[in-house]
């Protein structure tokens, strides 16, 4: 009964921020036809005050330009994780509640200032009994209910916008909510990425690969909402500065990280779908450590060579080839028209080719993302049009693959990510 309270005072209030912080837009979002980089504005400004998921939320939006407007992703840019620490009464409280006993009865000694306090989670620095130097990953408080009390008023929420505003409802923003939904449930569970981390590591051991570590998960410190963890230490891999007090050559480093993600992906069809700057370090004996489990993917080797052949199609300006990688991907059965995909792709192709250029030149800053967020809508509305249906693991690959492509420009321009993945798939 007092969860089903405390979800109602949850939705009156976050009903209250979004009234109050639309409510001079009302009438331009009843009419259809609402002024959306306001309309970012305004929500930016509700999801700061709402916390945590709505954070979160944000961004998701800012880190998928393909799936949502100019407006939004250029807003979302400013949707800092600013979370407030989870206070030590309530961390200790849930370590007696997840591991049976105190914190200071659990470890021999435990930082009480958090290393990180982000959405999901607070990270402490811990030295366990046997002297094992960890960290301590600790879900806050009634979290799994508060995500899934905003996340039903969030789709309440896009259904309005899109019955009311035709913009939103050819974006497909319900489909695109209920993937996030879905991806930020499974961040909440740490048995779930616990196993995530130790499938990695069976797949460094199987192939013999020695240039890259994940930490080692201490199951006897670990449960659904707690997850203990070999402590790393080293230096974000984009950190140019940090990277050169590891390591004299960090092109090879970057194409070590390359390396191995591509070819776990390649070999394995599973891969880490969050290998943004902050979870890919160099360590300080010169291994690449990947850290960070939360969100991975699968993919079938029918998906692997469709992402090939649109990858190959997007380097080279076919768009044959990349209808072929399109229809190969496609999990439905219906018959596709390739030469009205084909023909559809060519519509947007040439601006496509010309962006493509400057990302294989190394020249990003002269890239318009206006125009690529553009380009990309126009791609996505393409395939639904001509009624395929592409799996969701492919919005994370490319998402990581341009995650890989925009950062790797800072310190090894000449790498190119796009047209030569090839080569970084280890044999």
């Amino acid at each position: 009964m007092s969860g089903f309270f405390s979800s109602g005072l949850r939705i009156i209030h976050s009903g209250a921020i979004f009234s109050t912080k639309l409510g001079g837009l009302a009438f331009e979002i009843l009419s259809g036809n609402p002024p959306l980089r306001s309309v970012a504005l305004k929500l930016r400004e509700a999801f700061e005050d709402l916390g945590a998921t709505y954070i979160k939320l944000g961004q998701f939006i800012a880190s998928a330009p393909s799936i949502f407007p100019t407006e939004f992703v250029d807003e979302m840019q400013k949707c800092l994780d600013q979370v407030k620490p989870v206070s030590i009464h309530d961390i200790r409280r849930i370590i007696i509640k997840e591991l049976g006993e105190d914190v200071h009865s659990v470890f021999h000694s435990f930082n009480e200032v958090p290393i990180a306090s982000a959405s999901i989670a607070q990270v402490h620095g811990a030295i366990t009994k046997e002297g094992l130097d960890v960290v301590v990953k600790i879900q806050r408080p009634g979290i799994e209910d508060l995500l899934e009390t905003d996340m039903n008023l969030i789709l309440v929420l896009t259904w309005i916008l899109e019955k009311f505003a035709p913009k939103f409802k050819s974006s497909g923003l319900t489909g695109m909510v209920e993937e996030f939904r879905k991806s930020i449930l499974e961040e909440t569970d740490f048995i779930r990425e616990a196993a995530n981390i130790e499938e990695f590591e069976n797949y460094l051991l199987k192939v013999g690969e020695n240039r890259a570590v994940v930490p080692r998960v201490y199951h006897a410190y670990s449960s659904k909402r707690v997850l203990t963890m070999e402590r790393f230490y080293g230096s974000p891999i984009t950190d140019e500065v940090g990277l050169r007090s590891f390591t004299k050559d960090p092109k090879k480093v970057l194409e070590t990280a390359l390396e191995v993600w591509f070819s776990s992906l390649a070999q394995s069809g599973f891969f880490h779908a969050d290998v943004h700057a902050g979870n890919l370090l160099i360590l300080k004996d010169g291994k690449i450590g990947f850290i960070d489990f939360g969100i991975v993917g699968r993919i079938s080797p029918k998906v692997w060579e469709g992402l090939m052949m649109f990858m190959q199609g997007m380097s080279f300006g076919e768009a044959n080839l990349v209808a072929d990688g399109l229809i190969l991907m496609d999990s439905t059965e219906a018959k596709i028209d390739k030469q009205k995909l084909v023909k559809d792709l060519n519509s947007v192709f040439t601006e496509m080719f010309s962006i493509m250029e400057k990302l294989q030149s190394g020249n990003v800053a002269a890239i318009d993302d206006h125009q690529l967020n553009r380009i990309m809508f126009d791609i996505k509305e393409i395939t639904e049009t001509n009624g395929l249906k592409i799996p969701r693991e492919f919005g994370l690959l490319i998402k990581q693959i341009l995650y890989f492509d925009r950062y790797v420009q800072s310190l090894a321009p000449e790498i190119n990510i796009i047209r030569d993945q090839k080569k970084y798939i280890s044999k």
